[in-house]
């Protein structure tokens, strides 16, 4: 079933859910839950460069079933008995909770374990903590600063490894972002979606995922605060091969223009505070307001993965306006974290039949 076709069986809007019979839904549930299962098995999520289109498409479906089954009081635990580890370097409110929440959902269990209690923030190798934990737990997400520093824990864990963010990608938050525009425009192909701020792993996140999703991409950020110029050559490389289009721009209102979906970030992430007075006056002119908005499509909706600044990165008429779907967004990182999990997690016969 393709993307757009089963948007339509849960409908636009966070809660339009479609009542079906629980024989149904349980159905359902398994073939997302086989489909996904079949390739993204016992694999980590690091970033999208090894996900394939398809791949990313069995995850959305996923979490399409698995949303609906939450919200029908479904019981789908897929992951009992499981458990992750969650590392949290960097502070947080929607990736620790909905992680938590998730597994519990799924009938796993979670850990929080903070990065400055564990044994590497006294100068442990990541490498032993990785083979340490692996020996635990069924799976690890990690929060933290350094790319580098995931891939290292996944290279020597023998269990699954999730991204929960790093300085240069934020896979989680990308396939919520998806699942929001999935429900909000009916399907992902041919939707434009216009980026203005900073070039952070936001960005370099939307430009790996887009092309692969049918979607065109624009990022207009100020000169200096681009996307990695290597993210910017594989959406190309993508772009041409999906159809679509790749613009990355210092100009805000060329990105707008006639998009479907604009979407911000803060102009100072975790990590570059120091930097704020610096970073600011040379992020004024691009400020998602109402002015620049009207640029877009007359039915666009906007997109800021949290926590906002208003009145810095977005106005507050267009962050508390009638095209925002913060809230949904926000909601939707439980249901495609879930997805992630259950995809790379579970057991062959974690649903009903041996799969």
């Amino acid at each position: 079933m393709a993307i757009s076709e089963a948007a339509s069986e849960i409908g636009r809007g966070s809660s339009a859910i479609v009542p079906l019979g629980s024989n149904y839904l349980s159905v359902r549930l398994q073939n997302a839950l086989w489909e996904a299962h079949q390739t993204l098995a016992g694999r980590d999520l690091l970033h999208f460069s090894d996900l394939t289109e398809r791949e990313l498409e069995k995850i959305l479906r996923l979490s399409q079933v698995l949303k609906e089954a939450q919200k029908t009081h479904f019981t789908h635990r897929l992951l009992a008995g499981k458990t992750i580890g969650l590392i949290f370097d960097k502070s947080s409110t929607r990736t620790r909770v909905s992680f938590e929440v998730g597994m519990l959902q799924l009938g796993g269990h979670a850990l929080f374990l903070p990065g400055n209690q564990l044994q590497t923030g006294r100068g442990e190798p990541i490498s032993d903590t990785a083979q340490v934990m692996s020996r635990y737990v069924d799976g690890v997400m990690i929060r933290t600063f350094r790319q580098a520093d995931v891939e290292t824990f996944a290279e020597y864990a023998t269990v699954p490894v999730i991204n929960g963010l790093t300085d240069e990608f934020h896979p989680c938050q990308l396939l919520a972002d998806a699942l929001t525009i999935l429900e909000h425009m009916g399907g992902l192909r041919g939707v434009t979606v216009a980026y203005v701020g900073d070039g952070n792993n936001l960005a370099n996140s939307w430009l790996q995922a887009a092309p692969k999703l049918g979607m065109n991409i624009r990022v207009a950020t100020p000169p200096g605060y681009k996307p990695l110029a290597h993210v910017v050559e594989e959406a190309k490389f993508h772009a041409v091969h999906n159809h679509t289009q790749v613009l990355v721009t210092t100009d805000p209102m060329r990105a707008v223009d006639g998009a479907d979906v604009i979407y911000t970030d803060t102009w100072v992430s975790m990590g570059d505070e120091a930097e704020a007075q610096v970073r600011l006056p040379q992020f004024a002119g691009y400020q998602v307001n109402e002015e620049l908005c009207k640029l877009a499509k007359s039915d666009h909706i906007f997109m800021h993965c949290l926590p906002a600044h208003r009145g810095e990165e977005v106005s507050e008429e267009v962050i508390d306006g009638e095209h925002s779907v913060i809230f949904d967004q926000a909601e939707n990182r439980l249901h495609a974290q879930k997805a992630i999990m259950a995809a790379l997690m579970a057991d062959a016969g974690a649903f009903g039949e041996d799969l």
